[in-house]
């Protein structure tokens, strides 16, 4: 069994290969034990997937139900798990540091956390943002287990595409302490390239529809890749569609998905 520091360190280490860490983001034990199956050597909570498998929007889920359901997550299986925390469900950088202290204490490899308050005040001002990460980073380093810390700056998914301030944000959380930056929203392989140039720590992407290949994002010295909710949500689609054609057809034409997905689910869940 590979304990709880050991497994940071590998994920910190997956981050320093050649081309860039494919971590898909799992809803649930269910889709953890099935990337784990297929051959991932990392995971990652979505704040929005999780939500979803509770009937929410993205943003509802409290710090605590976050933990538990990171540390189910964890038990799952023997990869490393970085979850998506959120603004680390504080405002103020002592809170944010207690918060972290708990996402050690429940097994993680990593967290992240966000420079984003909220709909009503938006963006943290940067100073402010960079006090959040530093005091985070100490949570994150100070104990046996040296939690990778991503730092995340929010201005392309919040109606702020402005790239400058996107990498002195990244640039402050780097020397903040964090261990992995991360901007998702890019999709210009030449923005990311600026990004990635213009800091020394890995930098993580996220797969959105328009971003570019994993070899092109390889190419361009990005060192991780996440898919966020999308997974999830492809789920959830392939099960309204199969749903539409029930009760609208009556007919089963969604077996012709269903039976590989009972072989797959077959396979990883036979422990």
């Amino acid at each position: 069994m590979t304990t709880q520091r050991e497994k940071a360190q590998h994920f910190l280490e997956l981050h320093r290969g050649d081309g860039a860490l494919l971590m898909p983001n799992a809803w649930d034990i269910g889709s953890a034990r099935i990337f784990e199956s297929l051959g991932f050597q990392a995971l990652a909570t979505t704040s929005s997937g999780h939500a979803a498998t509770l009937g929410r929007l993205d943003g509802s889920v409290t710090r605590d139900e976050a933990l538990v359901h990171a540390a189910d997550l964890v038990a799952a299986g023997e990869l490393p798990v970085s979850a998506d925390f959120e603004n680390g469900f504080a405002d103020d950088p002592d809170a944010v540091a207690a918060n972290v202290t708990l996402a050690v204490a429940v097994g993680l490899a990593g967290c992240s956390i966000e420079d984003y308050s909220g709909p009503e005040r938006g963006l943290y001002e940067p100073h402010l943002a960079a006090e959040r990460v530093a005091a985070a980073a100490e949570a994150a380093h100070g104990g046996d287990v040296h939690l990778v810390l991503t730092a995340r700056a929010e201005n392309h998914i919040r109606g702020n595409p402005d790239l400058a301030d996107t990498i002195a944000r990244l640039q402050s959380f780097q020397a903040a302490g964090a261990d992995v930056l991360f901007a998702p929203g890019l999709s210009d392989l030449g923005d990311i390239r600026r990004v990635v140039t213009s800091v020394d720590l890995p930098v993580s992407v996220l797969a959105g529809p328009n971003a570019p290949s994993v070899t092109e994002l390889g190419a361009a010295g990005v060192k991780r890749i996440s898919v966020g909710g999308s997974l999830a949500y492809v789920a959830i689609g392939a099960m309204a569609d199969a749903a539409r054609e029930l009760l609208e057809q009556g007919t089963y034409g969604y077996w012709i998905v269903a039976g590989p997905g009972a072989a797959v689910a077959r396979a990883a869940f036979k422990r």
